[in-house]
């Protein structure tokens, strides 16, 4: 066939202007991001480890920040670890600095309610949910509906029945997703996987597994008491979002609120997903047969403890044995085992032992050592069968263009965090409970029914 120079000219102007014209996601789908384009991403919940979150995503040049939403102007984070200021007017203040040394003029939407900026931001790729955990699965659903992916912090949700329901909307919807606890994407609990896999220290019948967090607020005994002026600059109904209505007070937030059974799930909610987590992977642990929680010092149906111990018992799986897995925080921990030869356990950590001997990991998939230490200097490694992490949020990244899924993903996310659940599910309650995974309820004890799926205010259903 014969094009002339005009035709030919004429059909190339035509093609170049429906490229224009029609969005990217329109031409590859609502989830599909080119790789060779950036991933516009949105922050929602700009606190601490929002704002952690956001600088550790700063250094991977293909992710862009161009929209945050938080119901607080403005955070004082100096009193607690993180330092700074939070809150969506110095994040978006911070994201603007950044990407404006190599991009002039760079701008950053900013909104109170993230419902409101999924629905007016149609650039967004993907959503980081860094809110308190009552919000996650809130949050995490929405963004996934909208064809967004998602990043959500640990735990993945503040209830067993929400967790369920995140994973299966992540199926359904097949969009990326990855929990916040990096320590899964560490070679160290490649490690304590493939050597446990290897038999190094033989069957595993018992782990136990522990952190030093307690309380933030000592010497309360409840929820505070009073009336207080809400500090301009922040929405306290739409913080409270799914809650019924309470007043303000300093002591839930920020960073508080993990002490409030309305909020958050004390120590075990908070670093469950963390230190659980390379016994969870090495040992296929999925539905407990019983879960009891021992509180330390005061605690009722508003607190958490000041700390706990919790017993947890998984039956025989394909053709590992049964085996018992305790949890302790607050300063609480197992005895030292004359294995150590002197040493003290570290404040944080997990102990496998095996009928061959002892395996000590750093806390939250960090790296294993065999005991006596002189082991591990003389034990033959396995060869990897774990892919190796190119970083946490990395994965991610990957995952959303097309890469495999990451390894925390909803799916596996989702079975940590039940766990984690059913220790505080069993403090809340003060009963041991025998878990029916199927029914999703204990046997015996009606008033965990509540616990496990929560309530939520008119308005904030998850549907």
């Amino acid at each position: 066939m014969k094009t002339t120079r005009r035709q030919f000219i004429r059909t190339t102007a035509s093609t170049i202007a429906l490229f224009n014209v029609i969005p990217r996601h329109v031409l590859g789908g609502p989830k599909f991001v080119p790789p060779s384009e950036k991933i516009n991403i949105a922050l929602v919940g700009a606190g601490g480890q929002g704002r952690s979150n956001l600088r550790a995503l700063f250094h991977e040049t293909d992710a862009q920040f161009i929209a945050v939403a938080d119901p607080a102007e403005q955070w004082d984070l100096d009193p607690f670890y993180y330092r700074g200021l939070g809150g969506r007017k110095p994040v978006r203040a911070e994201i603007e600095k950044h990407y404006g040394e190599k991009t002039p003029n760079f701008r950053c939407a900013e909104y109170e309610d993230f419902r409101v900026m999924l629905e007016k931001e149609k650039g967004i790729d993907a959503v980081l949910c860094a809110t308190t955990d009552h919000l996650h699965a809130y949050v995490s659903i929405l963004a996934m509906r909208a064809g967004k992916h998602v990043y959500c912090e640990k735990p993945l949700t503040h209830n067993i029945w929400e967790a369920r329901q995140v994973a299966r909307v992540a199926k359904e919807t097949g969009v990326a997703t990855q929990m916040g606890n990096p320590g899964h994407s560490r070679v160290g609990i490649r490690l304590t996987c493939e050597w446990i896999w290897d038999g190094a220290i033989g069957t595993v019948r018992e782990v136990h597994a522990w952190v030093g967090a307690n309380r933030w607020n000592k010497q309360l005994t409840g929820c505070p008491t009073g009336t207080l002026p809400v500090p301009a600059g922040l929405n306290w109904d739409l913080w409270i979002g799914p809650r019924e209505p309470r007043p303000w007070h300093p002591a839930y937030a920020p960073v508080t609120w993990r002490d409030f059974w309305a909020f958050g799930n004390g120590a075990l909610g908070d670093f469950g997903c963390h230190d659980l987590d390379s016994a969870c992977w090495a040992l296929d642990l999925r539905e407990p047969l019983t879960v009891e929680a021992c509180p330390a010092g005061n605690m009722n149906e508003e607190i958490a403890p000041h700390g706990q111990i919790c017993y947890y018992h998984f039956g025989a799986r394909g053709d590992k044995p049964p085996v018992k897995v305790t949890w302790y925080d607050g300063g609480l921990k197992p005895a030292c085992p004359e294995e150590t030869e002197g040493q003290p356990l570290p404040s944080r950590g997990a102990l496998f032992v095996g009928d061959k001997g002892l395996m000590l990991c750093e806390g939250a998939g960090g790296q294993p050592r065999l005991l006596p230490i002189k082991k591990t200097a003389a034990y033959k490694k396995p060869a990897e069968s774990l892919p190796r992490s190119k970083g946490h949020h990395r994965d991610w990244l990957d995952a959303i263009k097309g890469g495999p899924a990451a390894s925390a993903n909803f799916e596996y996310g989702a079975r940590l965090t039940e766990l984690s659940l059913l220790g505080t599910a069993s403090l809340r309650t003060g009963r041991k409970l025998y878990w029916d995974a199927a029914q999703m309820k204990a046997r015996g004890v009606p008033a965990a029914d509540a616990i496990f799926k929560g309530s939520y205010r008119k308005g904030w259903e998850i549907v």
